[in-house]
């Protein structure tokens, strides 16, 4: 509730001074005062901005809104720089299409009660969101001006280190270089009556103003985009390194990690571990080693489920009057179901012939299990080991099969019990007989 009261109070004074400052303005007829004015418009959308961060701290997450409201900064952060360069851009045009002739009355009040109130606000009200910002945005051209004269200032005075150095707050940087500026304007038209410049000045003032919101709009637009921060990718390799030689990890993929706020990182990982690994085991382990660095992270485990496949095919089976062997329309002899693997029968499921995860019909397919080229090759068939498919004749009865090795000289002859031999014999006895029986008719 304190923090509440002091923002709505320097709102509150945010607005009686910005009113004062545009009415000084208007007699002036000073565009620079006006551009310096619209950096205490500035610091009432960075006051409003504090408020939303208070309201989201309060607020906790929702079924509809699982990773809070902590975007709802980010926004305000992204609007506030964007208007601020919108005025920057309008006093820009402006300046060349209208220069006017200003005035110095109340000039130099204005720039002192314009600083002295920023200085004001930025020193006495903790804006969180602004100030992790300011720290991990890029510096601005103005900063990096400023550092390399801090440096050789603080190699005289050491004592300025800690104020000027590594870079210093961007937006009192900003209030006392624009400040500054006016000072130099109301200087010399007071001396030379050089109204032009007030034009330089205000164009000054838009183009610092300009620079040092750009960094800040360009990092919120990344976290609204969802991007991971540089700043932490080699952090989250050197952690992704760490996982993937946990015992029982196999692969880690299809890794994601955003910014949902300031300072707040999400991730989602999926982690294939061996059959024989605990899954529980793992998931604290990892989430062990990624939880300090992302505080949103969803890790989902699963088996391996890799098994040696399976090559199936149509079944089909004709049963002949005679009980002969089963042959093909080409005379080859087809699958029966004496061929097919014990494994299959037992199984009582459907196998993937070409993917190495098993799946039941009513069941839904299994997770992760992607179409994998060749999933629409029609089935390979594989013929009875006991059939011999490479002899041509093998549905005229004839037998293949291995010959007794009694001898050197019948190596190779089938033997007389055999459905050769016995096939010969006959037709050797019926052609015989039918002989002797035409010589006995025709002898006298």
């Amino acid at each position: 509730p304190h923090e509440l009261h002091m923002i709505l109070l320097f709102g509150s004074l945010n607005l009686l001074c910005t009113g004062c400052l545009l009415m000084w303005c208007s007699s002036t007829n000073s565009m620079a005062l006006t551009a310096y004015t619209y950096l205490t418009i500035f610091d009432l959308f960075s006051l409003i901005t504090c408020l939303i961060s208070s309201w989201v701290t309060m607020k906790k997450p929702s079924q509809l809104y699982s990773f809070g409201f902590e975007r709802l900064e980010v926004l305000a952060v992204f609007a506030s720089t964007v208007l601020v360069q919108l005025g920057a851009l309008f006093i820009l045009k402006e300046r060349c299409v209208y220069p006017p002739t200003a005035h110095i009355g109340r000039l130099l009040v204005g720039t002192f009660v314009a600083l002295f109130f920023n200085l004001l606000t930025l020193l006495s009200v903790r804006n969180k969101p602004f100030a992790y910002v300011s720290e991990a945005a890029s510096s601005s051209w103005l900063q990096e001006h400023v550092a390399d004269l801090s440096r050789s200032l603080c190699g005289i005075i050491p004592g300025l280190s800690s104020v000027l150095l590594p870079r210093m707050n961007p937006f009192v940087l900003i209030n006392m270089a624009g400040a500054l500026s006016l000072c130099i304007t109301y200087m010399l038209i007071e001396i030379n009556n050089y109204n032009a410049v007030d034009t330089a000045s205000a164009v000054a003032i838009a183009l610092m103003t300009f620079g040092t919101m750009y960094p800040m709009s360009v990092y919120s637009g990344k976290v609204l985009l969802q991007t991971t921060p540089s700043h932490i990718i080699g952090q989250l390799d050197k952690l992704l390194r760490e996982v993937s030689t946990l015992d029982g990890v196999l692969e880690v993929r299809n890794e994601h990690f955003w910014t949902v706020g300031f300072g707040s990182l999400a991730g989602s990982a999926h982690v294939r571990i061996r059959r024989d690994a605990n899954e529980q085991l793992v998931l604290a382990h990892v989430t062990n080693r990624l939880l300090p660095l992302v505080s949103t992270l969803t890790v989902q485990i699963f088996k391996d489920d890799w098994t040696r496949p399976l090559l199936t095919g149509t079944l089909t089976a004709s049963s002949s009057p005679s009980g002969a062997a089963l042959t093909s329309a080409e005379g080859y002899p087809a699958v029966s179901s004496s061929s097919v693997p014990p494994l299959m029968m037992s199984l009582g499921r459907e196998l993937d012939p070409l993917t190495s995860t098993p799946y039941k019909p009513s069941s839904p397919p299994p997770e992760f299990s992607f179409d994998t080229p060749g999933r629409n090759v029609q089935p390979v068939v594989l013929p009875n080991p006991g059939h011999n498919t490479h002899r041509p004749y093998g549905g005229l009865g004839l037998t293949y099969g291995a010959s007794p090795y009694t001898g050197m000289l019948n190596q190779g002859l089938a033997r007389p019990s055999s459905s050769l031999g016995l096939g010969i014999y006959l037709k050797i006895c019926g052609t015989f007989s039918r002989r002797c029986s035409i010589s006995r008719m025709t002898t006298p």
